[in-house]
């Protein structure tokens, strides 16, 4: 049987999409999800994503890491299936739906996406650094000559060695002229540096903000894959209202068999 996919991506975070409102998709096979987002051998992906009926909003998006285990929420991803869903039909321009993190509020215009993430009550101080969860974990470090830095070896030593089998994502941060910030990011589950992730975009502007490196609240951040902006409420050290914004297309169509 074949079955339908679309890839999308968002400022170069890319992702395999299966429209799973009729629970065909086997998400239980590990291999079969890594295989798909397998870069030779597969579509090629950092991610693939099912959205899902939910009783409560207007969908559910389930989110797998490249190497075939379920993740945490996905802010590039969660604004890809946002215009997913706007595709289907199964939105307009304004929606709620569900994730692992919980429910997540979101706009479309164009091509650009407009996801609301979720709050955030504590950052907290490592060494040379910082570590809060956006929906994942996240550790942001500032860094001096961010294109030429080695973020794979860096990432990955801290990524483990900091953090255990568990992990989390490490980000690494340099000032640009414009007052805003460049951001390279070693993401776990991918096990290797990627063009973009917006749960670290949103840890960055979040934690820069949170060092006194910028006094806006509206912090615009340059992956390598492109541009996203931050906004943010902040009172007594409680972030609300945050919004991850930026671009989300769809790339192709295509057919699978399993």
């Amino acid at each position: 049987m074949k079955y339908t996919f679309y890839k999308y991506q968002g400022t170069g975070n890319d992702f395999v999409m299966f429209d799973n409102r009729k629970n065909e998709f086997p998400k239980d096979d590990v291999s079969l999800v890594a295989s798909i987002c397998d870069r030779k051998f597969g579509v090629g992906s950092d991610g693939l994503i099912l959205l899902e009926d939910d009783e409560k909003t207007d969908f559910k998006m389930v989110y797998f890491n490249s190497d075939g285990r379920e993740g945490s929420m996905c802010g590039n991803g969660g604004r890809c299936i946002v215009a997913f869903a706007y595709f289907l039909g199964i939105i307009r321009n304004k929606t709620v739906f569900i994730a692992v993190d919980g429910l997540h509020e979101a706009s479309i215009e164009g091509d650009v996406v407009s996801l609301k993430m979720t709050d955030v009550q504590e950052i907290s101080k490592k060494q040379n650094a910082l570590y809060l969860n956006t929906g994942s974990p996240h550790h942001v470090q500032l860094v001096k000559e961010l294109k030429s830095f080695n973020v794979f070896k860096e990432g990955a030593r801290l990524r483990y060695g900091v953090y255990g089998e568990k992990g989390s994502n490490i980000n690494f941060v340099e000032q640009n002229e414009t007052g805003g910030f460049d951001i390279r990011t070693y993401e776990r589950g991918v096990e290797d540096e990627t063009l973009s992730c917006g749960t670290g975009v949103t840890a960055v502007a979040l934690g820069m903000y949170h060092m006194g490196k910028t006094k806006k609240k509206i912090v615009p951040i340059k992956a390598v894959g492109g541009n996203l902006e931050v906004s943010f409420d902040e009172q007594n050290g409680l972030y609300s209202n945050i919004y991850l914004k930026g671009e989300a297309k769809q790339v192709f169509k295509g057919e699978l068999t399993w």
